[in-house]
């Protein structure tokens, strides 16, 4: 198990550059099986959970090339159907929460697919219902294997529905959607996850020959097509990456430009943090956040706290909220955090108390900060990452922090961000990895 050791209080400035999405990557890359044709695709992040799902696709037969530094090509022209039913790939997509997106072109391209929990963050309960119950509509069955506790989900012919999700689920979607594109028929979605990777994803495969409409709604209508062929594609700056730098800025920045956003596609992140009363100036492309001697929460109209909640998309995505709590523990002011989605997001705030932050957490889903406004600095600690997105806020509050700190299990956050410490350290951190 890694360490990252950060010495505290070093300001940091210059240039960053976000990496490219993950969880777009890990829907794009899962769709190149729903193809015997070479697909390319650009500004790949060199992160765990993505290599990862690259291995395991070639563990399967895809053919994969790496063109440059953040391109490949896959080519899923003889994949190996033994090995797909095998013990070894059962357990391997066990560890990897992101091979649960390959059960829907599976399922489209093979009539079957081998179905098994999925590992990732310890966050609370994240169901798969949604998925299966999309597959059941289409006409899928299940089948409990005995004595492997797996599932085997088939059908000769899937056959286009109307469906209502239970949930705006993003993997459902994207699953159900390519389980889609080979379907007898049309297919609507209603109550569909509409976040831009998933529109990426939609676009796709249209470029790949599918027949996807409504994209960027919450209704979508698929129209089956015989097969798909070969494209290119670029993927997405991460807007969680994006949003962890604005965090990193506001905390501990003497200026700092992140490049090429993708502002359009950012949604209500950049006002997230403005509600916290970081100051963020967009140029052009880009956002540059300047040294921010105090912030201020603000307040709704009535004058009542300001609450801030994770909602699917366009509202706040949750994947941010743990670093809007670090933010606020030097804001002016107080603000409530209600994280709907996940019952064990919040727990990481006991290491920020332990730091010195002033927190009250009101249940599993509740938090209160009392902002500092810089008067009281967080001290350097000892921690554990428990997932990708408590990891990077500790390690926020860490660079901000009096002292030395120590940040264990950080392979949660390689699973997220890519070479995060050298990225860093060029903007003047001091972060070293043991």
């Amino acid at each position: 198990m890694a360490t990252f050791v950060i010495e505290g209080g070093h300001p940091l400035s210059g240039t960053i550059t976000p990496q490219g999405a993950k969880n777009e990557a890990l829907q794009v890359i899962c769709a190149t099986l729903l193809t015997s044709e070479a697909v390319t695709i650009h500004n790949i992040p060199d992160i765990r959970d993505v290599n990862n799902l690259i291995q395991l696709l070639k563990d399967i037969g895809v053919k994969v090339s790496k063109c440059d530094r953040n391109s490949y090509t896959f080519q899923a022209d003889e994949l190996n159907l033994d090995y797909l039913e095998s013990d070894e790939f059962v357990h391997k997509c066990a560890q990897l929460r992101g091979s649960v997106l390959m059960i829907g072109p599976l399922l489209a391209r093979m009539g079957k697919a081998i179905v098994t929990k999925p590992g990732g963050d310890k966050i609370g309960r994240r169901r798969l219902d949604t998925h299966f119950l999309g597959f059941e509509k289409l006409g899928a069955k299940f089948t409990h294997v005995e004595g492997r506790d797996v599932y085997e989900i088939s059908a000769r012919r899937l056959k286009g529905t109307y469906m209502l999700l239970d949930e705006a689920s993003v993997t459902g979607t994207a699953n159900i959607i390519m389980a889609a594109v080979f379907a007898e028929g049309a297919t609507t979605i209603y109550n569909a996850a509409c976040e831009p990777y998933l529109q990426q994803l939609c676009h796709l495969l249209n470029r790949m020959g599918a027949k996807i409409s409504g994209i960027g709604s919450n209704l979508l209508t698929i129209v089956g097509v015989d097969s798909l062929h070969s494209t290119d594609h670029q993927i997405l700056p991460d807007m969680i990456e994006v949003g962890s730098f604005i965090g990193m800025a506001a905390m501990c920045g003497e200026g700092i430009r992140i490049k090429d956003v993708a502002v359009s596609q950012l949604g209500i992140i950049p006002d997230a943090f403005r509600r916290l009363g970081v100051k963020i100036k967009v140029e052009g492309d880009d956002l540059w956040i300047p040294r921010q001697r105090h912030y201020e929460i603000q307040s709704f109209i009535d004058g009542t706290i300001m609450t801030l909640a994770d909602a699917p998309w366009p509202g706040l995505t949750p994947d941010l909220l743990s670093v809007l709590i670090v933010v606020a523990t030097q804001a002016r002011g107080s603000v409530l955090f209600h994280q709907k989605m996940f019952e064990s997001r919040l727990f990481f705030v006991d290491k920020l108390i332990d730091m010195g932050a002033q927190i009250i957490l009101c249940d599993p889903h509740r938090a209160v900060v009392i902002g500092h406004d810089h008067k009281i600095t967080l001290r350097g600690g000892r921690m554990s990452s428990p997932d990708i997105r408590a990891g990077i806020a500790l390690l926020i509050a860490a660079m901000s922090a009096n002292g030395t700190s120590r940040i264990d299990n950080i392979e949660q956050i390689d699973r997220g961000y890519e070479h995060i410490e050298d990225r860093l350290n060029a903007l003047g951190a001091r972060i070293t990895r043991q």
